[in-house]
């Protein structure tokens, strides 16, 4: 999997996943979350456009980051998943604590809000 960031306006951050996230590639989206949850209020899209795959352990990254991201005064939310993907999150109920949009500008539009 690869992970990289790029910036829109000066608060908001896209983390772009691309490949399958599971136990093998999670080290990468933890560093990549650790390096966006030093930012003093993070806000973060994550773009799940090109996301193949995901397994409970990177499930288990964002849940986990949400607290962090919450207790800063941010927000994570995810953007442009495949059917796959939607259905995963919404058997396990993340629909619930996270913004799930179908396309990256629209959660960009969002946070503008």
């Amino acid at each position: 999997m690869e992970a990289t960031v790029t910036d829109h306006r000066s608060d908001v951050a896209v983390l772009h996943l691309c490949g399958e996230l599971d136990a093998d590639t999670a080290s990468e989206l933890h560093s990549r979350l650790a390096d966006l949850l030093e930012r003093p209020v993070p806000r973060i899209v994550v773009d799940l456009t090109e996301l193949k795959f995901c397994d409970s352990v990177g499930l288990s990254a964002f849940i986990t980051s949400k607290q962090v991201i919450a207790a800063r005064g941010g927000w994570l939310s995810f953007a442009g998943a495949n059917p796959f993907l939607t259905q995963l999150m919404e058997t396990v109920g993340l629909g619930r604590y996270f913004a799930i949009f179908p396309e990256v500008d629209d959660a960009i539009a969002a946070a503008q809000l």
